[in-house]
């Protein structure tokens, strides 16, 4: 924007071509003089923000280890060899998908957080490999009331596939039947052979039963009834 400067009046005014005049008794002319440096006008900054840099999100193809529709999440096993995905529920019905089962083949979008791997986006989802329920052979799982304290236990085995395992405190000693739905009342996805493991166990059906496993008993997750 242009500015005119009158001295001799020594006042301000705007013209109708958007530029200023100013009045002095210094000026050159009779008049008003054209200044040719225009006014700066403000804008409005640009939308958006540059994106974070240290943000790394790549795709992975893999198979739900479990998902847990109570909780709302699960976890993907990528093919890669990279760490457990985590998977929401949320983020699934989002993108038009339903509840997965283990075994499904999953294409994700996937951000890497503090704690991990987090699924930012489903891509696709194959259910061709996955693994019906009624496929399984597993016991039905009973409620257990724990009448034991917390006892220290050794893991037997545990299959994931068929929902169900042993630990055992010693020779000697009955083996503790451990359900899958035992497990996941305290976020555990899995157990592993001669794991140590912490057990409250009660009678059941066919012998001694978990109410409640955990991998210790300093750590910050909530005691189950």
């Amino acid at each position: 924007m242009a500015v005119y400067f009158d001295f001799k009046s020594s006042s301000v005014s705007k013209t109708n071509s958007g530029y200023f005049s100013v009045a002095g008794k210094n000026s050159p002319l009779d008049g008003a003089v054209q200044a040719q440096t225009p006014l700066q006008e403000n804008k409005a900054p640009a939308t958006g923000t540059a994106p974070d840099e240290n943000v790394n999100i790549f795709q992975v193809t893999g198979f739900v280890k479990w998902f847990d529709v109570a909780r709302g999440y699960g976890f993907i096993i990528p093919d890669s060899g990279i760490r457990d995905v985590l998977i929401h529920l949320s983020c699934l019905l989002r993108d038009g998908f339903s509840a997965p089962l283990e075994g499904t083949r999953i294409v994700c979008e996937v951000v890497e957080r503090q704690k991990g791997y987090q699924c930012l986006r489903v891509l696709d989802v194959d259910v061709s490999t996955a693994i019906n329920p009624v496929e399984r052979v597993a016991r039905t799982h009973v409620d257990i009331e724990a009448d034991s304290q917390w006892r220290k236990a050794t893991v037997k085995w545990f299959n994931r596939t068929r929902g169900f395992g042993f630990a055992t405190e010693g020779e000697g000693t009955p083996d503790i039947f451990i359900h899958m739905e035992t497990l996941r009342k305290t976020a555990i996805a899995e157990l592993t052979p001669d794991q140590v493991i912490y057990v409250r166990f009660g009678d059941g059906p066919k012998g001694k039963m978990a109410a409640e496993v955990r991998l210790s008993l300093n750590d910050d997750l909530p005691k189950t009834n």
